[in-house]
This record gives structure tokens, C-alpha cells and sequence, in this order.
């Protein structure tokens, strides 16, 4: 009878190793005895790819739009794109102005950036950046693009010039949805520079601000027309620059544009 008792005792505990054994096995072997190792082996590459391992690519016009400037306007672009996966992302992004009355590029900049995820809404961003016009400078960039508290888009960088001059440049811009169709886009601009660059009007410190707000009518989510005002102001000794060419330092401009991506 005692010896019965302590077999009923301690057979629990000689059981327990072998049934934590059993459930410590990787749940891949069980799928491995019924459907075979390779095509496991295949199964788990395509979840592990499609679950955070999938390239994919965006085109994006962020702006292209006429801007009531003196005489007849201005045209100005503003478009980039990416192709990658969550983590390493390339970059292209171009933007620049065409002058209607002088029929001519006034502004043109291409840049080609390598992104890397760094917290989970922020990408660092580092690259060239090449000036088409009006120059053809070629800089290093290193800068930030992501989402910052309370839904703002916001793009910052820094640009060494081949000829080492330092420049940065800060955009942020934030929706507001007035309807599921209509949205208000205020945005902000600025300039920044580390030293005077008089062949480029340019005075160190704050260069210039630039702030406007577009309303846009989403008529499919991937193509929006928009109208909107943009102030306009130059600043330090940018603004000195300005006056002294005659130029105005101030300026409010009506635009008109559209907004898509594919």
C-alpha cells in the first residue's frame, strides 16, 4: 500500500521533463512531418518576407503649381519618390521653379538619398544633392523626414556644397479634413545658412520663411487640384541682400496646383 502511495507521488514529477520537452519543440517540426522540410523551408521565407521584408515603391507630386508672381507667373515643382522595404528606403526628390516671364529655368535641384528607418515615424536621410540650375553645385546631404507629433510631415536637411558651404532647409506641413474630400494643408518653409553666399543672395543666420495653406479636393485619393496664398518673407542679412538689388523681401502669392501619386 506504501509503496503503491509513493509510485502515485512521483510520477508526476517523472513526467513533467518529458512534457515541457514537448511543448518546447519548435511548432515548425509538426508542419515538417506533414508537408515535407523544403517546402516549409519555402512556406517560412515567404511569410518572413511578407511580413516585414517587402519592397515596394511610391511616385508622389507633391506640388505642381502656378504661382501669381509678378508679370506672368511662375511654375513650380515639387515631386519625389521611394522604393524599398520598412527599414532602407531609396530616395529621389526634385523640385525647382520655371519663370514664365523670363521663359526660363530659374531653380532646378535633383537629389538621390539612401533612407534608413531610425525610430518607428522617423527616416535619416543621407545623399547628394545636385543643383541643376542656377549654378550646377553638387552637396552632401544629411537630413530627417517623417511624422512628428500631432500627424506634422516634416523634412529637414543640411547641404555641404562642393565648394563648403553650409545651407539647411526645414519643411513641415500637417492635413486638417474638413470633409473626407476637402482638406486644408497649411505648410512651412524655411532657410537657413551658415555663412554669407552672395552669388546666391544668401545672408547667414535665417534666409527665409515661407508660409501657406492649400485647400484641395481629393477626387480620387491619388489625384487632388488645389488652390491656396503663400507669405513670403526674407530675412537678416538676406533681406539687406534683396534691398540692395531692389528685389521685395516680402510677398503674398495666390497659387493654383495639383497634388497625385502613383
Amino acid at each position: 500500500m506504501r509503496t503503491a502511495f509513493l509510485i502515485g507521488l512521483l510520477a508526476p514529477l517523472t513526467l513533467t521533463p518529458l512534457h515541457a520537452q514537448e511543448q518546447s519543440d519548435p511548432p515548425w517540426e509538426a508542419a515538417d512531418g506533414v508537408y515535407g522540410p523544403e517546402a516549409m523551408r519555402e512556406a517560412r521565407s515567404r511569410v518572413q518576407n511578407e511580413n516585414g521584408d517587402i519592397r515596394y515603391g511610391l511616385a508622389m507630386i507633391d506640388r505642381l503649381e502656378w504661382q501669381d508672381t509678378e508679370g506672368d507667373g511662375t511654375l513650380v515643382w515639387d515631386v519625389q519618390g521611394y522604393y524599398g522595404g520598412d527599414i532602407n528606403k531609396v530616395w529621389v526628390k526634385s523640385e525647382g521653379d520655371y519663370s514664365l516671364t523670363d521663359d526660363e529655368v530659374e531653380e532646378a535641384e535633383v537629389q538621390l538619398l539612401y533612407s534608413r528607418a531610425i525610430f518607428p515615424y522617423f527616416d535619416l536621410q543621407t545623399g547628394i544633392r545636385q543643383d541643376l540650375e542656377p549654378d550646377g553645385l553638387s552637396h552632401a546631404v544629411l537630413g530627417i523626414q517623417g511624422l512628428a507629433p500631432y500627424w506634422f510631415e516634416t523634412d529637414a536637411a543640411l547641404f555641404l556644397s562642393e565648394e563648403g558651404d553650409l545651407t539647411g532647409r526645414m519643411e513641415a506641413e500637417v492635413e486638417w479634413f474638413l470633409t473626407q474630400r476637402l482638406i486644408l494643408q497649411p505648410r512651412l518653409e524655411a532657410g537657413l545658412s551658415a555663412q554669407s553666399i552672395e552669388e546666391r543672395d544668401l545672408g547667414a543666420g535665417l534666409t527665409d520663411v515661407s508660409l501657406g495653406a492649400r485647400l484641395r479636393y481629393e477626387v480620387k485619393r491619388s489625384f487632388a487640384p488645389y488652390v491656396g496664398a503663400e507669405w513670403r518673407s526674407r530675412f537678416g542679412e538676406t533681406a539687406d541682400l534683396q534691398e540692395r538689388l531692389g528685389l521685395e523681401t516680402d510677398e503674398v502669392v495666390v497659387v493654383a496646383g495639383l497634388r497625385a501619386w502613383f
